[in-house]
């Protein structure tokens, strides 16, 4: 059993063969867990609840790792030690190889209750995941606790209030619970994905269930422009962030790989059944509602697959597109 709380390694990779993105057997430090908070009073949902899990999370958080009481963390002394950037607001490195940047993945991923869910009465569980990637897996006795105090605090305008009953780490198709609530503590368990070995397949089908937002210079794309090549190259550049600043590790492939594969994406066939999916939202920093979207149905693409299948695969954990943090981008793979 690999403890969840010990420092993550670096991404082992079966073999030497680096110019292939994560080969059969490649070890990630990537875990989905599950938590359910009992209701102790009645919730009301927006009709997308990613983004309220999120800030209530987020805020927190900060309540609990803050040790300046300072308003914001620019310009803190403890910034580069502090787990409240590190897990929610990653500052971006000030020189890049692939490009200067105002803002990087940070390393979790909030899946919230099914698009359209509006109420939880008191009573009922509030059931949602979260992925942790990384050092973040470190950290999962902070997140735990800052989860607990959100829901102690009451979420939603009401304020309801949730009591942790389960916590459970997905361990293949199944799940297996790892809270201790009489002791308060989280027992040992494996964190960390191994890549499979995927079969040969010319068909892959990706059900997106959460609206995914890919988007070319700040502006979202529409269903038309939606290509193969376009979800591949954000698939290898999220997946190469995270593992990089979140992780420590080189990146998964060279530029010229990197090209190679935006290139074979545009060999592949593309059967969509999509349609956009709007929703609004409230942003406590800019002082308005603002409405997001995306696209969700099926996308199935066909071709030789090889080199791509195993980003397809970690992205059913990782997401895609614009605010996956708040679970946007997020569907599961199915193989013929």
């Amino acid at each position: 059993m690999t403890n969840a709380f010990a420092e993550t390694t670096s991404v082992e990779q079966a073999g030497a063969n680096r110019s292939v993105p994560l080969p059969a057997g490649t070890r990630l430090p990537v875990a989905r867990y599950r938590f359910a908070f009992r209701m102790q009073d009645d919730l009301r949902l927006p009709e997308y609840a990613g983004s309220l899990l999120r800030g209530q999370f987020g805020a927190a958080l900060r309540r609990t790792a803050c040790l300046t009481g300072a308003a914001t963390c620019k310009g803190c002394l403890l910034l580069a030690t502090c787990p409240y950037p590190e897990i929610f607001e990653t500052p971006p490195p000030l020189e890049h190889r692939l490009q200067r940047f105002s803002q990087v993945p940070n390393p979790y991923v909030i899946e919230p209750p099914r698009f359209g869910t509006r109420a939880v009465p008191a009573g009922e569980n509030l059931v949602f995941d979260m992925v942790l990637v990384g050092r973040a897996l470190g950290r999962l006795a902070l997140i735990v606790h800052a989860l607990q105090r959100a829901l102690g605090h009451g979420l939603g305008r009401g304020r309801a209030r949730g009591a942790l009953e389960s916590f459970a780490v997905q361990n293949g198709e199944g799940w297996t619970e790892i809270w201790d609530p009489a002791r308060g503590r989280i027992e040992e368990h494996d964190a960390q994905l191994v890549v499979p070995n995927l079969a040969a397949a010319h068909s892959a089908t990706l059900r997106i269930e959460t609206p995914l937002r890919l988007q070319h210079q700040g502006h979202p794309l529409p269903l038309a422009r939606l290509t193969p090549r376009v979800l591949v190259t954000n698939l290898l550049r999220r997946a190469t962030l995270l593992l990089e600043l979140h992780n420590g590790n080189p990146p998964l492939v060279d530029d010229a790989r990197a090209t190679a594969l935006a290139r074979h994406a545009e060999t592949l066939a593309g059967e969509r059944r999509l349609r956009w999916q709007d929703w609004s939202r409230y942003s406590s920093r800019q002082k308005q509602e603002m409405t997001l979207g995306g696209a969700i149905g099926e996308w199935t693409l066909r071709g030789d697959l090889a080199p791509v299948l195993p980003l397809l695969w970690l992205g059913q954990w990782l997401h895609a597109g614009k605010n996956a943090t708040m679970g946007m981008g997020g569907y599961t793979l199915s193989l013929d």
